[in-house]
This record gives structure tokens, C-alpha cells and sequence, in this order.
């Protein structure tokens, strides 16, 4: 599966319609956005990620973003690992209440830590309740691509993970990850309007999907 991440780009009448979208991330950390509209957006019959990153928005502003849209429909919501335990908790039995699958995230923009340590990572994320673990690390090496793929591997976190490699030697694992094993990938919906780095505009991707599976 391709989810396509959208953020304050894209007006709210544009969000609240999602036309020819089936599956998308909705970034409310970059959005101005009313509760009302939050509702609006996650209420429709599309496949959407609640996702509303630390850093801009308090924890108070952010909790009522995510429980909004879980409430109103969302098919998964995104917490990050290093949330506080609180927070995180409140955030996931929500999601577990209203039959929101609940992705807890780890991201680490500058490197991609060792086998071990995303081993560790991956664990700790299950531990905490999370149903899928999102990986997304820098990747500053074919050998970090790699590493990131191997995850697919490992038997415990079978159908339970999305791996994904920032920049511009990670753009690989976004192409084939899902083939071995990742349960979607990340995709902008237009040329330049990529949400990280090296991300792979929808069209050029779903092109890709096709022909790897020919």
C-alpha cells in the first residue's frame, strides 16, 4: 500500500474532499486546523493516519488533535516512542477503544542505528502496545538501506512493521519494502511536495509498484 503524507499545503476544503485518495497521513502538527475541521477530515470513507508531531503544538493541543480524529474515524494514529508514558497511554487506549490501529514511531533523522539497537527499538515499541512499529531512519549508506530492510526479516515483528529510509540512499527502501514485507510506504502526492526526505512522488511510485510486480 501507498499512504500519500499531506500537510498545511494543502488547503482544508482540499482535506475535507481527499478525491482519488484511498489512503493517506494527515500531518496536523504543520496545519492550522479547528477541531470541527479535524473531524470533518477523519470522518470521510478513506484510510487516513492521525499524525500530529511534537515540536509545535503542546502536548495538550496535540492530545486533543489526535483524540478528535480517532474519534471520528481514523483507521490509524501515529505516536512517537519518546512521548511521555501518560500521553502515550491516554493516546493508546483511545485508539484501542474505537478500533484505531495504533502506530508507535521512531524516528531518528541523522543516522540508522545498529542491528541491535533497532532490534531494541522495534521491541520496546510492541511492549508499549503499539499494534504496527513505523522505523524511519537516515539513510547515509546503501549498508543502512540494508539494515532497515533486514528488519522485515525478523520473525517476531512479522506483518507488524513499516520500515522506511530518509534521504536520498533510503529512497530504495520505499520502493521495495513493502514487497518484503512493510505494511505500506510513504509517498508525496506531487512532485515538491515531499513531507521528508526522499520521498517518491505517488505516480512515479505506484509505476514502480507495477512494474516490480510484472
Amino acid at each position: 500500500m501507498i499512504c500519500v503524507s499531506l500537510d498545511e499545503r494543502y488547503s482544508v476544503d482540499f482535506l475535507k474532499a481527499l478525491h482519488n485518495i484511498d489512503f493517506a497521513e494527515i500531518r496536523m502538527d504543520r496545519m492550522v486546523l479547528t477541531l470541527e475541521d479535524i473531524a470533518d477530515i477523519f470522518s470521510q470513507p478513506v484510510m487516513l493516519i492521525a499524525t500530529c508531531r511534537p515540536g509545535v503544538l503542546d502536548d495538550q493541543k496535540r492530545k486533543a488533535y489526535l483524540i478528535t480524529a480517532i474519534d471520528a474515524g481514523a483507521k490509524y494514529v501515529d505516536i512517537e516512542v519518546e512521548s511521555d508514558i501518560a500521553f502515550k497511554k491516554e493516546i493508546l487506549d483511545k485508539a484501542g477503544s474505537k478500533g484505531c490501529k495504533a502506530i508507535v514511531s521512531f524516528h531518528n533523522f541523522e543516522k540508522t542505528p545498529g542491528d541491535e539497537r533497532l532490534i531494541e527499538i522495534a521491541t520496546l515499541c510492541f511492549s508499549e502496545g503499539a499494534d504496527i512499529v513505523k522505523i524511519a531512519c537516515k539513510a547515509n549508506s546503501v549498508m543502512d538501506s540494508a539494515r532497515l530492510l533486514g528488519m522485515l526479516g525478523q520473525e517476531d515483528f512479522k506483518d507488524r512493521l513499516v520500515v522506511v529510509g530518509m534521504g536520498e540512499e533510503g529512497k530504495i527502501t520505499r520502493i521495495v519494502a513493502p514487497f518484503l514485507g512493510s505494511l505500506f510506504t510513504y509517498a508525496s502526492l506531487t512532485e515538491g511536495m515531499q513531507t521528508a526526505e526522499g520521498q517518491i512522488e505517488k505516480t512515479k511510485m505506484e509505476e514502480m509498484t507495477r512494474l516490480l510486480r510484472q
